[in-house]
């Protein structure tokens, strides 16, 4: 064996066990990353979007919020989580439905905020999604688009059916945007 061979052949022999210690020293541990605790972790957050397809059919996905940051709505207070949408012209109402109100099947009349304040209702989608809500859930209805149901236990049927659970009334609070619906992008407020 060449000399030159015998070298390289010695050099890989020993090498990886010298690559280990020369490239960290025993005495010197890797720098281990910690999380920032300076900074508080944001809220998660979930609506619910009742939203129509292409096709005209009604959906409910739950969504998450999650672009929160803190800052002071008008100073001195201190900061809160915010994540406020574009500026659109709204409609705020508060409604109360009566003991066992029923919705029947209907889409929103503009896309709306739903918050409940008091007592439960449900919501239930052309494709069958059922979801029951109470104070501080949130839906945005966006159903608009939809189209009476050709087949199904839903035929003829659009929009979304809702009605009051228990024996109650319940107190939403509801925005109504004067923006046009948007369809087919499920969670678009996130």
């Amino acid at each position: 064996m060449s000399m030159r061979k015998t070298l390289m052949f010695a050099a890989l022999l020993i090498l990886p066990g010298m690559t280990a210690q020369a490239a960290r020293p025993p005495t010197t541990p890797a720098p281990a990353i910690l999380p920032d605790t300076t900074q508080p972790t944001p809220p998660q957050r979930l609506y619910r979007h009742l939203w129509a397809d292409d096709k005209g059919v009604s959906h409910i996905t739950t969504c998450p919020v999650h672009d929160f940051f803190l800052k002071s709505m008008s100073p001195p207070a201190g900061p809160q989580w915010q994540d406020p949408m574009a500026p659109q012209m709204a409609t705020i109402m508060m409604t109360v439905q009566p003991a066992h109100w029923n919705g029947t099947w209907h889409p929103d009349p503009k896309p709306q905020w739903i918050i409940p304040l008091q007592g439960r209702w449900y919501v239930r989608a052309m494709d069958g999604t059922r979801v029951e809500m109470g104070p501080g859930d949130i839906l945005l209805g966006e159903d608009q688009a939809v189209r009476p149901m050709a087949k199904g236990p839903f035929r003829g049927k659009k929009g979304h059916d809702a009605g009051n659970v228990g024996d109650g009334p319940v107190t939403l609070m509801v925005i109504q945007s004067e923006a046009a619906p948007v369809t087919n992008q499920p969670c678009r407020y996130n």
